[in-house]
């Protein structure tokens, strides 16, 4: 397997892992929020829901992320990553370097 090839999955795997942790560590902040009226004020309780939206929404786009690395995983096991899915050319370096997953070239994108 090309050098390049390795360190990529290596930089695909490792990041997985980190969103993965940062997933499992915001379980809290994605609970529902209790609306008791004697422990918590109103504005406790707004805090709370924003809290709660603000936590889901960045485990919706952690969620993303990890979709598109093992797309880009499963490319780099049948041979394709660093092709453009769309066109077919090759994605530019710099660009797998900037973004691991990037599953199209920079005209394509």
């Amino acid at each position: 397997m090309d050098a390049s090839i390795n360190t990529a999955r290596q930089r695909l795997l490792a990041l997985k892992e980190e969103l993965l942790a940062l997933s499992s560590g915001s379980g809290d902040d994605r609970k529902p929020v209790e609306l008791d009226q004697q422990s918590v004020g109103r504005l406790s309780r707004q805090d709370s829901l924003q809290v709660q939206a603000m936590a889901k929404a960045a485990d919706a786009r952690r969620a993303m992320a990890l979709r598109r690395i093992e797309a880009a995983l499963r490319r780099v096991d049948e041979g394709d990553y660093g092709w453009c899915v769309e066109c077919g050319e090759e994605i530019a370096p710099k660009r797998l370097e900037s973004d691991p997953a990037a599953p199209r070239c920079a005209a394509c994108a």
